[in-house]
Order: C-alpha cells, then sequence, then structure tokens
C-alpha cells in the first residue's frame, strides 16, 4: 500500500510539471495573439550599400540532397561580388565528388570549397573553421535539406543596421509535409514552436534561438559571443544563449519562409530528436545558473527556464505513464479512494491548454476551414500519442544530456523524396535496432492488457489515457522496426 501511496506521489508531481510547462506555453500563447497581426519588418536597402555576405553549407554525407542546396543558393539574388558561399564539407562518400562537379556548373558563383578529414568538433568544428575563412561580415547557414528563399538575404540584412542585431532567424516550412503520416506529426510539431514560441519568446524581449540552420548572423556577434563550441549536441541553442547573455538582440522573421525536408522514416525522427532533446539537456546544464544569477528580468528568466527544462516534458510523460499502472491498479483495488482520481483532473487543464497551443498555430498558418479544423481534430490525438510513444527513446537523451554522458554528433540522413517514392534504398538508413525498440514493444503490450482488462471490467478511470499509450508506443515500435529492417550491402 505504502508502494502504491509513492507511485501516486511521482504520478502527481510529474503531472505538476506538465501543468506548469503547458502555463509557460499559454503565456506564449497570450503574446502570440498580442503581436501576430504588429511585427514589423525592415524595408531593403539599396544594392550600393549592401554588405558582404558569406553563405555557410554544413555537408556530411548528402548525395541526396546536395546539389539541390547548391542549386538554391546559386540563385539568391544579392550583388555577386558581395557573396560568398563556403561548401564545409566532412563526407567520407561521393558527397565530395557530387559537389566538386556540380559548382563547376556555376563558373560565375563565388564557392569556395573547404574539406576536412577528421570531423573534429562536428558540424560546430566546421562553421568554426569556415569562420575563419569567411569574407563576409555577415554569416548566413543552410543544412544540407534546405532550399532558402532566393530573397532570403535581402530580407534580412536590413535588420542588421541596429548595431545591437545579433541573428535573424526564418520560419521553416516543409517540403514533404504530405509525404506520410509521420511527416505531417513533424510538420505539426514545428509549426507549433515556430509560429506561437519563436514568436510568443521574441514579441517579449525572451531569449530565443537560431534554430541552426535558416539563419544569419553578424560575424562579430559569433566572435563576441565566444565562436561555436561543441561541448553540446545543440551548437545553435548553446551560442544562443551564450550571444543573448552577452546582450545581443536576435530578431524572428515568420514571413520568411525556409523549405525544408522532413525526416520520413522513425529511425531519422529518433536520431534527430535525441540530439535536439539531449542538447537541449545540456544546455540546460551549462545556461541556467548564469541566466538566473544574471541581470535579467523575472519574466525573462522564467522563459529561458521553461526554454532550456522543455525536453524535460519526455521525463515527466514517462514518469506519469509508468506511474499510472500502480495508480490504476491501487483505484482498481480499492486502495485509493475514487475522489482522489477526480481531484487529479484538474492537471489535464495542462493537456488542454498544450492543445490549444497546437490548434492556433495550426490555423494561423492554414486559415479558418471546416477542413482544417477537422483535419486537426483527427491528427492531434495522433500527435499526442505518438509524442507519448517517444517519451521512452526521448527522456533516454534528456537524462544522458543532465548526467553529462557525451555522444557523438550523430546527423540525420536526407532523402529528397518527391510524393510516392520510397525511403528503403537510402544507404544512410540504420540497421542495428536499439533496445529502446524493444521496449517501447512491451510497453505498448502492457498498456493494450491494461485497456482491455478496463474494457471488461467497466473500469474505465484511466483507459483513454492507457489506449493513447498503447497506440503511441504501438506506432513508434512498429515504425521503427520497419526503418531499422532495411540492411546496407
Amino acid at each position: 500500500m505504502v508502494l502504491i501511496y509513492i507511485f501516486l506521489g511521482i504520478y502527481f508531481l510529474a503531472m505538476c510539471f506538465v501543468l506548469l510547462y503547458s502555463i509557460a506555453q499559454a503565456h506564449l500563447l497570450i503574446y502570440f495573439f498580442r503581436n501576430k497581426k504588429q511585427l514589423k519588418y525592415k524595408p531593403e536597402l539599396e544594392r550600393q550599400s549592401l554588405p558582404k555576405v558569406t553563405v555557410q553549407l554544413p555537408i556530411y554525407n548528402e548525395m541526396y540532397v546536395v546539389e539541390r542546396l547548391i542549386e538554391s543558393v546559386a540563385v539568391l539574388r544579392y550583388p555577386k561580388d558581395k557573396l560568398e558561399i563556403q561548401i564545409l564539407d566532412d563526407s567520407t562518400d561521393s558527397t565530395s565528388d557530387i559537389i566538386i562537379q556540380k559548382i563547376k556548373t556555376y563558373p560565375q558563383v563565388n564557392f569556395k570549397y573547404l574539406h576536412r578529414s577528421d570531423r573534429k568538433g562536428f558540424k560546430a568544428g566546421a562553421l568554426r573553421e569556415g569562420l575563419a575563412e569567411a569574407t563576409g561580415e555577415f554569416i548566413a547557414i543552410f543544412d544540407a535539406d534546405f532550399m532558402p528563399d532566393p530573397e532570403f538575404l535581402l530580407k534580412t540584412i536590413p535588420h542588421f543596421e541596429e548595431d545591437k542585431v545579433g541573428m535573424v532567424q526564418s520560419r521553416w516550412t516543409h517540403l514533404n509535409k504530405n509525404y506520410s503520416l509521420l511527416t505531417r506529426l513533424q510538420a505539426f510539431a514545428l509549426d507549433a514552436h515556430f509560429m506561437v514560441e519563436q514568436i510568443g519568446r521574441n514579441s517579449q524581449g525572451a531569449f530565443i534561438n537560431f534554430n541552426g540552420t535558416g539563419g544569419i548572423w553578424r560575424k562579430s556577434c559569433i566572435l563576441d559571443a565566444g565562436n561555436w563550441e561543441d561541448d553540446t549536441l545543440t551548437e545553435d541553442l548553446d551560442l544562443s544563449y551564450r550571444a543573448q547573455k552577452k546582450g545581443w538582440k536576435f530578431v524572428y522573421r515568420p514571413d520568411i519562409e525556409s523549405p525544408a525536408e522532413l525526416p520520413p522514416v522513425m529511425s531519422a525522427i529518433k536520431s534527430q530528436q535525441f540530439r535536439w532533446t539531449k542538447g537541449g539537456a545540456e544546455c540546460a546544464v551549462k545556461h541556467l545558473g548564469t541566466v538566473f544569477f544574471g541581470d535579467f528580468s523575472w519574466r525573462k528568466k522564467i522563459h529561458a527556464a521553461a526554454h532550456l527544462l522543455n525536453s524535460l516534458i519526455f521525463i515527466a510523460v514517462l514518469l506519469v505513464s509508468l506511474s499510472s499502472i500502480p495508480v490504476w491498479w491501487g483505484f482498481y483495488i480499492g486502495i485509493l479512494p475514487q475522489a482522489l482520481y477526480q481531484a487529479s483532473a484538474i492537471f489535464f487543464i495542462g493537456f488542454i491548454i498544450i492543445a490549444l497551443v497546437y490548434f492556433f498555430a495550426n490555423i494561423s498558418l492554414v486559415g479558418y476551414s471546416i477542413k482544417g479544423i477537422l483535419r486537426f481534430l483527427l491528427e492531434l490525438p495522433v500527435f499526442l500519442a505518438v509524442s507519448m510513444g517517444l517519451s521512452l527513446h526521448n527522456a533516454q537523451a534528456v537524462w544522458e544530456g543532465i548526467t553529462g554522458k557525451k555522444s557523438p554528433f550523430i546527423r540525420t540522413p536526407k532523402y529528397n523524396l518527391e510524393a510516392n517514392a520510397s525511403w528503403a534504398e537510402n544507404i544512410y538508413n540504420p540497421f542495428k535496432v536499439p533496445m529502446t525498440t524493444y521496449a517501447e514493444a512491451f510497453l505498448s503490450l502492457i498498456f493494450l492488457s491494461i485497456s482491455l482488462i478496463s474494457i471488461l471490467t467497466g473500469n474505465y478511470m484511466m483507459l483513454l489515457f492507457h489506449l493513447l499509450l498503447t497506440f503511441g508506443y504501438g506506432m513508434v515500435s512498429i515504425a521503427s522496426f520497419k526503418s531499422y529492417a532495411f540492411k546496407r550491402y
């Protein structure tokens, strides 16, 4: 009996974290509403006053997308004598040959090809070494799967007329959003970040982050903040906080779209999620103390904490899901009073708030329509279920980040898929199934068993939650097994 009450305490504490996280999201949603129609954009500068810009393209084994990237940056609208394009190539396969042949077709473009053989510092190391040779006053960065707007530089450079502006970030959009259910769910999540969170934070002067790509820096800002460091897996978030702690201002431009490819396969999604969540936890350890003891407003400190600690939501969801098993049993056999369960319903307000954040982010992009609302209502429970299903994998990443366990920077495979193309033959697909995938399948069976018992006994109090967990862990594990099944030959 004592053990059940211990699990009940864990359950309530984890739900409290979810509620606090959702309150922070609600505050961002309020600022999103206040400011989404009041965003002011700088007019373009006269061509003769444009500064020199370096565009950096960090590349590592990107044979499927690198030609598309080069074609996109080659048509950027900017004076050719003021534009340098660095290709920072760490590739160990035929990507290097593809790059060399492709840039020969653009003799009029100022391409600078830099190849490294050691990958020291991974992406951060490549950017740092490229920066040492960059001739531009401003540094734009695009990952291999991006297709920048031809007007990107002309739209972003005017913001740097203000001396303290250190970085301008654009909004990611999605080349293959409708490729599959998995890509739609990723777009669902990213749109909430780029609409509600980035606008909400930037409009009130809170810390925001460079998203690793689709943005442009003032070179002196990067150097003043200490340059790129490779002690975390999210070098972009790390540099963002170091720069803003030194007083640099960041600008977010949601009207500038930077189309990119979404990972179409679960193994690639997990690789990306692992890097983002672990890197976020590493940055929390690195920066949270200095932010809290720094000369910032309490509002800014609270939102920085919510920002840096947001990956902890996966640990909270995992604890809620696992502790719900003994808590459900306690209610089932009558050890825990029913009134206690009814009182716990207040914590589900957090999930309602989170749903509203995603709703308004989605609607702000597609507009109010019956079709759009119905699609949202269909995708929301699937999104919540899959997010819960990823909690075990992501919680492991967060724990490694908090405890300081180091791991290499593992790139997300790119595919360059059209509507009905297959990802199965991509040579970058991994083939080793991790133990967490087996654990996800096991948890799906556990929650399925509990759901069946609940239905058969008429004990419905946690049925919806457990059905979501059944579906979430089941979908994640099945999609994972599929993605790891194709071996390289």
